[in-house]
């Protein structure tokens, strides 16, 4: 649902480098997501984030990685947020309502591009919690199913009510009628999503590592096993996941790979977790 959220006095202040909140959606106590207008000039590649931000009590910037949700071809930017009480940023940044402006700086980054693999015919996205926001882009752009047979998007959350954002996302996809035209009335199959719970009972539960290393996720969509000549894959969540993820992955022979040198999977490093 979209809500008309009270608006902090750091929120109404005209600032450089700022845009206008267009909504804001809750999902859950401590999750919500927010579009904003997008400045003309900025160009980006699905999967990067910019920095995001208010002013500061004391009158400079406070500002956050954040990965743009929305696809390069959107009107506006969307980001995803979690909300920690304490969070000098998010603490204030939950109380946006449309017509509040933001700071956004338009200066794109980030590994989580499909230009930093190498080509393949897998390609797995594995996030945990808002790391899903970079994917949320990716899947949202004809040029992922361009370059990959099909995509297998692994999230993991706490609880069910904590998927919802990327649930959603994932069916009006199957129904999207840009990508059926694109790629044909298969278009559903070529998009495999994963859902997980590691607090709450669920149809699948465990956490990404886990699923990976037994089969068991291979074993309920009905894939073949991961090799390193025909499976790439991005990772972004915590740091710890970040690890835990990549040493699996190396496990299966994947290497890591960068803008500047593609490989077999790529980490993204700016994630936006704790104590924001």
């Amino acid at each position: 649902m979209t809500l008309d959220l009270p608006v902090t006095e750091a929120a109404k202040v005209t600032v450089p480098d700022a845009q206008t909140v267009t909504s804001v959606t809750r999902w859950t106590d401590s999750l919500f997501s927010f579009r904003v207008t997008r400045p003309a000039s900025l160009r980006f590649r699905s999967g990067e984030f910019v920095m995001i931000g208010l002013p500061g009590d004391n009158g400079k910037p406070l500002l956050r990685a954040y990965s743009i949700a929305s696809p390069n071809w959107d009107d506006e930017l969307e980001f995803y947020s979690i909300i920690v009480p304490d969070g000098p940023l998010t603490s204030r940044l939950q109380h946006i309502k449309p017509g509040d402006q933001i700071i956004l700086r338009p200066k794109p980054v980030g590994t989580l591009v499909l230009d930093a693999l190498l080509p393949g015919k897998r390609l797995w996205f594995l996030a945990t919690g808002t790391g899903i926001a970079p994917f949320a882009s990716l899947m949202r752009d004809p040029d992922t199913y361009e370059r990959y047979e099909q995509v297998i998007m692994m999230h993991t959350c706490r609880t069910g009510e904590e998927l919802v954002y990327g649930a959603e996302l994932v069916n009006n996809l199957r129904h999207d009628p840009l990508l059926g035209e694109l790629f044909g009335e298969d278009f559903a199959s070529r998009l495999k999503y994963y859902p997980t719970t590691t607090r709450e009972p669920s149809p699948f539960m465990g956490r990404i590592t886990d699923n990976l290393t037994s089969g068991k996720v291979l074993s309920d969509l009905g894939l073949l096993p991961i090799s390193p000549e025909t499976d790439r894959a991005m990772i972004c969540g915590s740091l710890a996941f970040n690890v835990d993820v990549k040493a699996v992955l190396e496990g299966f022979g994947l290497h890591e790979g960068a803008n500047s040198e593609p490989r077999e999977f790529v980490v993204e490093k700016a994630f936006v977790g704790e104590g924001v």
